[in-house]
């Protein structure tokens, strides 16, 4: 298995509505997911990275944080806006920043459970035409509608849990 993507490289979600209801229920449940993750984890686990090379479990719980706060944002921005282009980050200077090191995950954890409460609600009130409004990421200069990022959030969310547990698992950690 490769550790970078425990879970395989992402896949856009089908047509199928079960695909964007499955999507939805990943967005809805990812921060309890993350947070049984991480549960009894002392702090040099926490300060252990996923990977050779990787992010520190602290990392990377702080960095989901970080990563859907701006998807919330880009999604909110394309459901307002016509067309935006969307502002890149970048992720590994973020995950360097003193607050990752100085803050306790639980505070990225309350976020997420917020934050996840909101989004959620907000992808349920869509409509179709809704669902098909769009962003622009400049970097990679595709147009993504509001069902790519419920999928990828998705998948994203997904991807870093199965970080952790795969290392608890490799470590032998119960």
């Amino acid at each position: 298995m490769d550790n970078r993507y425990p879970i395989g490289k992402y896949v856009p979600i089908s047509d199928d509505p079960r695909a964007l209801q499955s999507a939805l229920t990943d967005i809805m449940y990812l921060p309890r997911k993350l947070e049984i993750a991480i549960l009894d984890l002392d702090a040099d686990q926490l300060d252990t990275p996923y990977r050779e090379g990787g992010w520190t479990v602290t990392q990377l719980v702080h960095h989901v944080a970080d990563s859907h706060m701006n998807a919330y944002i880009r999604c909110k921005l394309g459901l307002t806006e016509d067309n935006p282009v969307i502002k890149p980050y970048d992720e590994a200077a973020w995950a360097d920043l003193a607050d990752v090191r100085s803050v306790p995950v639980n505070m990225s954890l309350t976020l997420l459970h917020a934050l996840h409460a909101r989004w959620h609600a907000l992808f349920l009130s869509l409509d179709e035409a809704q669902w098909a409004r769009t962003v622009v990421h400049p970097e990679t200069k595709r147009t993504l509608s509001m069902r790519d990022l419920a999928g990828i959030y998705a998948w994203h969310g997904n991807h870093h849990v199965a970080h952790v547990n795969t290392l608890r698992e490799r470590m032998g950690w119960r």
